[in-house]
C-alpha cells in the first residue's frame, strides 16, 4: 500500500468528518516535513507517514463509547482498530506492528524510542496547538521539555511565532 492509498482509505474511514480529516492531514504534513528535514531513512519515513495518517483512527469509537477523544482512550482503543484497518494493506508484519505501536503511543511522552515516535508526537502537538489556539506558554513548555528534534522545534517556533519568529 502506498501513502496515497492509505490516505484514500483513511479519508473513507473518516466518513466525511471534516475535523478529523483536517487534523490527520495536518499531522501528516507536519510529520512528513519534520521527518524529511531530520533526514529519516525511507523506511522510517514511510512508517511515520502511515502512523501520522491513521493515528486518530480511534476517535469515532471514543466519541461513541466515552463521549470524548481523550488521548489515553485513543491509545487504548486504537491498537485493535489500526491492526484491523491495516490487515489487508500488503504491509509487512513488522511495518504493521510499528505503525500500530505508534498509534497506541501517540499521546505517551515517556520512554520514547525512535525518531518516528518522537516526530509523530511533535507533529500531533503542533497540529493540536494550531487547531485549539494553545498559548505560547504551552508551546514554550513543550519545546523545553518534550521537543527533541531541531526541525520540530523550528516548525513549532515558526508556525506559532515564538522566539525569533514573533
Amino acid at each position: 500500500m502506498t501513502i496515497a492509498q492509505l490516505l484514500e482509505k483513511m479519508l473513507a474511514f473518516s466518513e466525511g468528518n471534516i475535523h478529523d480529516i483536517d487534523h490527520f492531514l495536518r499531522v501528516w504534513s507536519y510529520a512528513r516535513a519534520i521527518g524529511e528535514l531530520e533526514g529519516l531513512d525511507s523506511e522510517t519515513q514511510f512508517i511515520l507517514e502511515c502512523a501520522a495518517i491513521s493515528h486518530d483512527i480511534a476517535c469515532p469509537l471514543c466519541r461513541a463509547k466515552y463521549g470524548n477523544t481523550n488521548g489515553k482512550y485513543q491509545e487504548l482503543e486504537g491498537e485493535a482498530l489500526a491492526r484491523d484497518f491495516l490487515k489487508d494493506s500488503g504491509l509487512s508484519r513488522e511495518q504493521i506492528d510499528r505503525i500500530v505501536f505508534l498509534i497506541a503511543h501517540h499521546h505517551t511522552f515517556t520512554g520514547v524510542e525512535g525518531l518516528d515516535w518522537q516526530v509523530l508526537l511533535e507533529a500531533d502537538y503542533l497540529a493540536n496547538a494550531t487547531e485549539n489556539n494553545w498559548s505560547k506558554q504551552s508551546a514554550e513548555q513543550f519545546l523545553e521539555k518534550l521537543c527533541k528534534t531541531a526541525a520540530g522545534a523550528r516548525l513549532i517556533r515558526t508556525v506559532l511565532c515564538i522566539g525569533d519568529h514573533q
